[in-house]
């Protein structure tokens, strides 16, 4: 079944994998897990336990795979890492001590 989930971890598309993603579906990328709540429609981290169903039970490894009966995967979870600050950092630090 195609659809446009990627890891949440490396940004490695998905379609591959059926859904609804089984507890220990891994990306076949970075082999991270994908039942974690990185990748959940309800992951906020600007709301309490970074959680918007009031249902859910907490999980505090946001990262791993959990039990969550409210789980459902969402596009969009990969964020890339902001390189162009960490390049600008270090062209910063390499001014200030040669290179």
């Amino acid at each position: 079944m195609a659809h446009d989930l990627v890891c949440w971890k490396c940004g490695q598309a998905l379609a591959a994998l059926s859904l609804p993603l089984r507890r220990l579906d891994v990306c076949p990328g970075c082999r991270s897990e994908l039942h974690v709540c990185k990748l959940c429609v309800d992951y906020d981290r600007s709301v309490a336990k970074h959680c918007r169903e009031p249902t859910a039970e907490e999980v505090r490894d946001k990262e791993h795979a959990n039990f969550c009966d409210h789980y459902k995967p969402r596009a969009g979870a990969y964020l890339p890492p902001n390189t162009a600050s960490v390049e600008q950092a270090r062209a910063e630090l390499e001014k200030l001590f040669g290179k």
